[in-house]
């Protein structure tokens, strides 16, 4: 069993796209659930987003919504934020690094998931 479990929902948001302009926001949700038997930090992220015309943005940085969060055996942190692409559908994928109560450290693995406008494809 992997000791970290990443749980995504992602949402259209209309009001923030201008599909006219090549302009489609997305919300997504992330929990991140620590199963191991120690307390885990996440110390950075790394994005890998892809459009549907195959243009791919890197997103990396410090921790998630400013935050590098310490998660306890058997608890969740979660935070919401959010992508912009060009096209009305896409991906996202990647994985956060984390360390471990005695400084090792580790990937979290992110699994490929979809960003797409609601009802696009009848």
């Amino acid at each position: 069993m992997k000791p970290i479990h990443i749980q995504v929902q992602t949402r259209f948001l209309p009001h923030n796209s201008r599909p006219a302009n090549n302009e489609f926001a997305f919300a997504y949700h992330i929990a991140i659930e620590n199963r191991g038997m120690e307390p885990v930090q996440l110390l950075n992220r790394f994005w890998l987003i892809t459009d549907a015309n195959g243009k791919t943005t890197e997103v990396s940085g410090a921790g998630v919504v400013g935050k590098q969060p310490m998660i306890g055996p058997g608890e969740t942190y979660e935070y919401s934020s959010g992508a912009m692409l060009e096209t009305p559908v896409g991906t996202m994928q990647g994985h956060y690094e984390m360390q471990k109560a005695d400084g090792g450290l580790f990937q979290a693995p992110i699994q490929v998931f979809s960003l797409a406008v609601p009802n696009l494809i009848n």
